[in-house]
């Protein structure tokens, strides 16, 4: 994954832009998610709840990180999952459960910034990026 080391470092660029460009933003950040075989995504694979189909595939690491693998087929969406991967990527399964992931999200302002359908998934791929985190801890 080639995304910007921080969330910080993505919300003092987001916060700079005016809506359209914040659009931009997240369709360049879902580009440079790592790609996803489609053979993984599968029905075990796709987040429910989500407006767009998403898929999330996580993978354990020799050294007990998790790493995720996930992708969309809407732009904007794959923008979200870009986000929210920042947060968790290779980490521990303990720092994942440690970290609030809907409280680093916030300052996005994410739910004011985007309609209702583009939004609703993200509480499900928290919930099964935290599962997932739980089941190695």
């Amino acid at each position: 994954m080639t995304l910007p080391t921080s969330l910080d470092a993505i919300r003092d660029e987001y916060d700079f832009l005016e809506a359209d460009d914040r659009y931009r933003l997240l369709i360049d950040l879902g580009r440079q998610l790592e790609d996803m075989p489609d053979a993984l995504k599968t029905d075990a694979t796709l987040v429910r709840g989500c407006s767009a189909a998403v898929w999330v595939y996580p993978t354990r690491q020799e050294d007990g990180r998790l790493h995720f693998l996930a992708d969309s087929n809407a732009a904007i969406t794959k923008g979200i999952i870009a986000l929210v991967l920042t947060t968790v990527q290779d980490r521990s399964a303990g720092e994942i459960l440690e970290t609030d992931i809907g409280d680093a999200l916030a300052p996005f302002d994410l739910k004011n910034q985007l309609s209702s359908n583009r939004t609703q998934g993200i509480p499900n791929m928290i919930s099964l990026i935290r599962e997932t985190a739980a089941r190695y801890a």
